[in-house]
């Protein structure tokens, strides 16, 4: 049981490492200082940008939940 929760932690680790990518880059730390270009104004997430939000808080959760689970076992 302990394995598959491993493997399984580790899989959504990296899918969230992958999600965090896809992600726009000056909506990061690089946007405070400047980096966005002509985006410094807030826009809302929509369509692709939203889903991709949404899945990375989603298995950021799901990761949070393997790893307590992981401790409880």
């Amino acid at each position: 049981m302990r394995t598959i929760l491993a493997v399984t932690q580790v899989i959504v680790s990296v899918v969230i490492i992958i999600l965090i990518l896809l992600q726009e880059r000056s909506a990061g730390l690089s946007g405070i200082f400047g980096g966005g270009g002509d985006s410094s104004f807030y826009q809302t997430r929509r369509g692709m940008e939203k889903i991709i939000f949404s899945a990375t808080i989603a298995l950021a959760i799901i990761f949070l939940g393997l790893a307590v689970a992981q401790l409880l076992i």
